[in-house]
């Protein structure tokens, strides 16, 4: 069985935050579990769930309801799923623009993905609509290459940070590279799984950025550039060591902007420029990463 995200954060002690929440509902729409017009569980069915106070379910619950996946949300009733209403050449927020793009590259014969991130939880989550595709027959790419770069966990990074300042015993930095390290091994273990069951040529490697990335950046099969600025703000976050005050980004909320060879000359050359800057850095100045 694969392990992913969802059961390892359900079934671990620490509680989920808000965020992860909406990011495990939100799998849950696009792999088809949720369709358009169901009505979600109540907030207590969620609340026992998760094994979380009803006030984090309500704070996932708008988070969705802001992306527009949520419809007659009243405190009547448990809210629904929303009818798809947006054009999908429309920015939309990275968990929700991602999957569907990540699902068309991998319909390709050759699979080639180069990613540009701070953790890989976002394209993590987003690979399950094309693992389940795959897995249900619906495409059969012969391979997949993955490149992603990560941080390296010897740099100060810019954000996430303490808004007191880094101390010698930095918890930030910590709960930040562990989350680098945890979500790279189940994406590396989804994709590679598909090795024995289904005969797929994957490799998936990692390199180590000297820099913090204010973006993310999706290069897609040479064809297409999804980028998006990661937005920063402060936020707490509490868990079981304690509560801990940050200046931290949610990628997820960030806006995605596509750029397509097939869509004229700018966009050409934008993705053209993209992976020539994400190649140089691949052959250049990044080192091994081996997550721990």
């Amino acid at each position: 069985m694969d392990v992913t995200q969802e059961n390892a954060a359900v079934n671990g002690s620490r509680r989920l935050s808000p965020q992860e929440i909406a990011d495990i509902l939100r799998e849950r729409i696009r792999g088809g579990h949720l369709r358009a017009g169901d009505r979600l569980p109540t907030q207590a069915e969620l609340s026992e769930e998760f094994g979380v106070e009803r006030g984090r379910v309500r704070e996932a619950l708008r988070a969705l309801q802001e992306d527009g996946l949520l419809s007659n949300v009243s405190k009547g009733s448990p809210p629904r799923i929303a009818q798809p209403t947006r054009n999908q050449n429309e920015p939309q927020p990275t968990m929700v623009g991602l999957a569907p793009r990540l699902t068309e590259a991998f319909s390709a014969r050759n699979v080639r993905v180069d990613v540009t991130c701070l953790t890989a939880e976002t394209l993590m989550l987003a690979l399950g609509e094309p693992l389940r595709q795959i897995h249900e027959g619906r495409i059969r790419p012969e391979s997949i290459d993955l490149r992603i770069l990560l941080p390296s966990r010897d740099i100060d990074l810019a954000f996430p940070v303490p808004v007191e300042g880094r101390g010698d015993d930095d918890p930030v930095h910590g709960r930040w590279l562990a989350q680098r390290n945890a979500q790279g091994h189940v994406l590396r273990h989804n994709l590679l799984s598909l090795r024995s069951s289904h005969g797929i040529d994957v490799r998936v490697t990692f390199r180590a950025l000297p820099f913090t990335p204010p973006v993310k950046l999706y290069l897609l099969n040479g064809t297409e550039a999804l980028i998006a600025y990661y937005m920063l703000s402060r936020r707490e976050e509490t868990s079981d060591s304690g509560t801990l005050d940050m200046y931290d980004v949610l990628g997820s909320h960030s806006l995605l902007f596509s750029f397509e060879t097939s869509t004229g000359q700018r966009d050409a050359a934008f993705v053209e420029q993209s992976q020539k800057w994400f190649d140089a850095l691949w052959e250049t100045i990044t080192t091994d990463l081996t997550l721990s």
